[in-house]
């Protein structure tokens, strides 16, 4: 059992966790309502949303550090509000030198499990200058001023749309998807038809900006003209052919949010379908949808988002369509790298974090090998033994843990167990 050490010296540290019931979450029985049942003890209720998993210091979701008796029961410090925030703002030696240096006493990332049944908004994060500005002007809005850049790593077969299509596949929708053609208008479809690669990359972004907001900044009642065109027209190619991937996905979009600039939208993105174990990321001003699956998702500490279309909520449309990096192409899909047999790590480009994976057979052990800096554990199957300096104990599904900058993490199982850590970049070291 895990060794008597006070809560405030433990290099390992237990959290209790935060869920969110956004409306496109899976409706009762998910990875997320599990864990986050698993991890409060609180019943799943059957009727409603579970979308996200929140481990953290941020304050819309904020952890709070589990202590336990001298049964070995557990009993959460929420009562005496001893947040995962305010115990490394006492004791920020467990975030490491080097942390400290670049971020404070702020823990750099923010760590998600993801359920989601329908799609999130079309949005985009800002970077940190713009993050400032916008959460300076709206704080109500705009929680905070940092950036987010983020990643996704699929538990399921995971869809999100991201980024641009090509500028060949952009000027085939305009001439064969010709509702959209006719809400943006041929002077601007034209522009598309008409330029190309040779132009310069300068150009041909600003033509795809022109064409971007021309759509976005059409009233509901054009779209919602276009949209039922649209359906028509799928509709009966559907009793002659095979709709492509993309037609049925809109077909979907459609049933989702009816009426929604977003439908028509989704044909200017990529496609991307995720494997388990495949992982997407997203640099800040990064155009993306999360349309449908299960996943860990990482990104630096922050809730910053600007949303234009496939969403109730309010929407900045032309903030969106000034921000965007308007970078075309397929994005990049992560494999993760080798650590170990068990073990893969996925290294995004941006400093605040990376995520490991640990498929752990029955009759394994893995290391965590120390770290310069904090890490986060969530165990989302299984159970099996972890081991740290001043640490042992059994740990199972639900489990969240804070292990402290320079400690080795051993997990052994008799079983199988399955545990995801996020941490610092490790090429920030």
């Amino acid at each position: 059992m895990e060794a008597n050490v006070s809560a405030s010296r433990r290099s390992v540290q237990r959290l209790r966790c935060s869920v969110k019931n956004y409306d496109w979450g899976l409706i009762g029985e998910s990875r997320v309502a599990r864990l986050f049942s698993l991890n409060s003890g609180v019943d799943i209720d059957e009727d409603k949303p579970y979308a996200e998993f929140w481990m953290g210091t941020h304050e819309s979701g904020a952890s709070f550090l589990v202590e336990n008796k001298e049964d070995g029961a557990s009993i959460g410090l929420e009562t005496e509000g001893l947040s995962l925030n305010s115990w490394i703002t006492k004791n920020p030696d467990v975030l490491g030198d080097k942390v400290v240096q670049k971020w404070g006493t702020n823990l750099p990332f923010l760590f998600k499990v993801l359920s989601v049944a329908k799609a999130l908004s079309i949005q985009a994060h800002p970077d940190k200058e713009l993050a400032v500005t916008l959460h300076k002007m709206r704080p109500d809005v705009f929680k905070d001023d940092n950036h987010k850049p983020e990643m996704a790593l699929a538990l399921t077969e995971f869809e999100a749309l991201c980024g641009f299509i090509s500028l060949e596949e952009l000027k085939d929708v305009l001439q064969n998807v010709l509702e959209l053609a006719e809400v943006v208008g041929t002077e601007c479809a034209n522009q598309v038809l008409y330029i190309n690669n040779q132009d310069g990359e300068e150009k041909v972004k600003e033509v795809l900006r022109s064409i971007f907001t021309e759509l976005m900044s059409a009233s509901k009642d054009v779209i919602s003209k276009a949209l039922s065109k649209l359906k028509t027209r799928l509709d009966m190619a559907s009793e002659v052919r095979q709709l492509t991937d993309k037609e049925q996905l809109v077909v979907r979009l459609e049933t989702q949010y009816p009426s929604d600039v977003g439908v028509l939208a989704s044909f200017l993105f990529n496609y991307v379908k995720l494997n388990p174990g495949e992982a997407l990321y997203l640099g800040a001003n990064e155009l993306h949808a999360y349309l449908q699956g299960e996943c860990i998702e990482c990104m630096a500490t922050s809730d910053n988002v600007v949303r234009a279309g496939l969403t109730p909520k309010e929407r900045d449309v032309q903030i969106l369509c000034s921000m965007l990096t308007y970078k075309q192409g397929f994005p990049e899909i992560l494999q993760g790298v080798p650590l170990n047999p068990y073990t893969r790590r996925y290294l995004p480009p941006f400093d605040e974090f990376e995520v490991d994976r640990c498929i752990l057979p029955g009759g394994a052990s893995a290391v965590f090998p120390s770290s310069p800096g904090p890490s986060i554990f969530v165990v989302m199957e299984g159970e099996g033994t972890m081991h740290a300096t001043s640490f042992e104990d059994l740990v199972r599904e639900g489990d969240v843990l804070f292990a402290s900058a320079n400690t080795a993490i051993h997990v052994t199982t008799a079983s199988e167990l399955h545990i995801y850590r996020a941490g610092v970049n490790s090429r920030f070291f």
